[in-house]
Order: structure tokens, then sequence, then C-alpha cells
């Protein structure tokens, strides 16, 4: 299977059934069998996605990636061993991290739902224009973009994660801003957006808020 197959979904899925570190092996840059070159994309989701376990929480070195040709069986064998002996080092998932494992589920499947807007967003705005490695490591590590992905992904990881709340139950945004640790201003902000685009609505008698 081409590594460009590996979808930013597969990867939280991995973590969400308690995977301590995923591996993701890819045909040497350049050397594509295929004209899509989609161990690119591959590479492309790898960062998108470590930034993702950074903005949560999680080590990011629980997820790698490397490339080799089919011949390099010895290289597969070193670069295995060797993320084995890391993940070990780290620890279960979360542990190391001081995330309860409840959070989290929770933390991470309010980001798979997020996975259809990533795309998009990785489509307009996070797409090198230029295919090497040397280009997608200064891109996904410039400041500038570590500013625009917390702009893009930030509120939407917090309303992701309000949608989750309110899905069990209505709350009021003093419930949800301490379920979240979040400032009640911030989710006040987030309620009313939400309110316009018609995904919650405000309930008067009982002064909370649940889903539309």
């Amino acid at each position: 299977m081409c590594s460009g197959r590996v979808d930013l979904e597969f990867i939280l899925r991995a973590f969400l059934k308690g995977q301590d570190g995923v591996f993701i092996g890819g045909c040497r840059l350049d050397e594509c069998n295929y004209i899509t070159h989609g161990n690119y994309d591959a590479l492309s989701n790898t960062y998108i996605c470590k930034k993702i376990m950074e903005y949560i929480g999680l080590n990011p070195e629980r997820l790698r990636i490397d490339f080799m040709s089919g011949a390099d069986g010895n290289l597969l064998a070193e670069y295995t061993d060797d993320f084995t002996k890391k993940v070990k080092e780290l620890g279960p998932l979360g542990e190391s991290e001081g995330i309860e494992v409840n959070e989290l589920k929770f933390k991470l499947e309010a980001v798979r739902k997020l996975v259809p807007y990533l795309k998009l967003v990785e489509r307009e705005r996070l797409r090198v224009p230029v295919k090497s490695e040397k280009a997608y490591n200064n891109f996904f590590e410039s400041d500038e973009i570590n500013r625009l992905f917390s702009e893009l992904f930030g509120d939407k990881l917090a309303i992701s994660q309000i949608m989750l709340l309110l899905g069990k139950n209505p709350l009021s945004t003093g419930d949800i801003s301490e379920k979240l640790g979040m400032n009640p201003s911030d989710v006040s902000r987030h309620m009313i957006s939400s309110s316009r685009q018609g995904l919650v609505r405000y309930d008067e008698t009982q002064k909370c808020y649940a889903l539309a």
C-alpha cells in the first residue's frame, strides 16, 4: 500500500485504540512508483499530526515516518527497532505526559471529528509548494506555520470538544468552562458563534446550552 494512503484518521484511530506509538514506512522520497508522490502526502500528514499531538499534550515522538526502498529490509529492521526502543522509553500512551486515559480519549475523539476540516486546511493553507524533504522541514517547522496552525486549529478543537460535551447533556457556560479548563469569555464566544451556525441552542428554562 502506498504510504500516501495513510490518512490522518488512521493515525488518530490507532492512538484512540491505545497504541503507544505509530510508525509509518514509505518509499524513498523522489523515488515514488506512481506520479502522485504519495510519500510526500504521508510526510505532510505526519507533520500535521505531530503538531496536533503537541497541541493536546502528547509527545510527538510517538509518531515517526521513515523512507526506504523495498530492498532495504535491514533499514526497516533498524528503524523499527529504534522506534520500539523509543516508545518503550516513553511508556504507556498519556502516562508520561500526565494525561488521564478518559481525558486523552476525549481529546483524540474531538480531533478525529476535525479530520475533514484538517484535510481542507492542508489543501488550501498548508500545502508545500516544492517537493523536497528540506522544503517540507523548513515549511512545517517555521514560526509562521506554527502560528497559522494554532489560529486555524485552536478554536475548531475547542468547539469540537464543546460539541462532544453537549452531546452527553446540556451544560451552562460555566459548566463547559470548568470541564474544559477554558476561559468563560472564550466559551461564550464559541457558543455565540455555534448558535449563529445552528449547531447549538440556548434553553431559557434551564439556563444552559444544548445541541440544536
